[in-house]
């Protein structure tokens, strides 16, 4: 029987596919826990609260519930890193060791954990960068997944664990409100649309990033989990694409559905941020080895965005 503990439980992309995972294998079967107190769809299964720097509690919930898989999502995101870099090194890169510690010693089934676009610097080809390109970033953050990548690719060649991982472009969904990455304009960009404000862009309008809508994350990291280890090229993190825009773009998005929508642009130390990362993703890896696919583009995103805000933060 499948038992899943998940760590990070109340970010952006967690409350969303826990909700899935409890579709899949039964609300008791999946253990949400974060470092915060559970609120909205956290409270309607178990949860618990848990600082993934505290091992020791996390061996004791391993035993506790017999979990068998660990989604392992708790992490300090790319624009808060860069303000404290002595906490994402031992978010991003110590937590990850625990949990391929306590994989490795209980022997676990499996290990999901995210790493992101911000493992490629700026001498990564920026057009279809290719699964296996240099990677020399220039970001907190993407120094930490980087070598969280390299730690999974250890442990799962040396010491036998199934960890699988997935390079996520920037995500965008209505469930949460911005986290702190410098993507998050493209979520925050919506909120503002529907409230029938113009939103000031921290970005500049031609800055063109790759993204995916929420839905289409959840399905890549299940669809990856449920893949046939054997099958599996990639230890490191997968490459996954879905659509890529500038901030223009998906301002004019908005304006088919919102015609008198309106936008300025600031652009701040997250410009820098942004210059650093790759244009389009070459995802060809994942699509051979377990058949990832999209579903949505942007205007069938912005349609479903400004739809359910408006439902679900009445």
């Amino acid at each position: 029987m499948t038992k899943i503990l998940f760590t990070g439980a109340a970010g952006q992309l967690g409350i969303e596919i826990i909700n899935k995972l409890r579709e899949i294998h039964g609300t008791d079967s999946v253990i949400a826990t974060d470092i915060r107190d559970a609120e909205g769809d956290l409270k309607n299964g178990p949860f618990e609260k848990l600082d993934v720097l505290d091992e020791a509690s996390m061996r004791e919930m391993v035993e506790k519930y017999e979990i068998t898989q660990i989604y392992h999502l708790a992490a300090l995101l790319s624009a808060k890193a860069e303000k404290n870099i002595e906490l994402a090194r031992k978010l991003n890169v110590g937590s990850l060791h625990n949990v391929l510690n306590i994989a490795k010693d209980y022997k676990l089934d499996r290990v999901f954990w995210p790493s992101s676009i911000a493992v490629f610097g700026p001498d990564a080809k920026t057009d279809g960068t290719p699964q296996n390109s240099q990677c020399n970033p220039t970001t907190v953050y993407g120094i930490n997944k980087l070598t969280g990548e390299q730690y999974c690719a250890y442990y799962s060649r040396t010491l036998g664990v199934d960890v699988r991982s997935v390079r996520y472009p920037g995500l965008i969904g209505y469930k949460t409100l911005p986290g702190g990455g410098t993507t998050d304009y493209a979520v925050d960009i919506y909120h503002k649309a529907v409230k029938g404000e113009s939103f000031e862009c921290f970005l500049d309008k031609d800055s063109r990033l790759p993204m995916m809508y929420m839905d289409d994350a959840v399905k890549a990291t299940i669809d990856l989990m449920n893949a046939d280890s054997s099958k599996l090229s990639v230890r490191t993190s997968y490459n996954v694409a879905a659509i890529s825009f500038t901030p223009e773009e998906i301002a004019n998005s908005i304006r088919k559905f919102i015609p008198d929508f309106k936008i300025t642009y600031k652009p701040d130390y997250r410009q820098d941020i942004a210059n650093s990362w790759p244009d389009r993703i070459d995802d060809s890896a994942a699509r051979n080895d377990w058949g990832w696919q999209h579903d949505f583009d942007l205007d069938a995103m912005t349609k479903d965005m400004l739809e359910n805000i408006g439902k679900y933060w009445k």
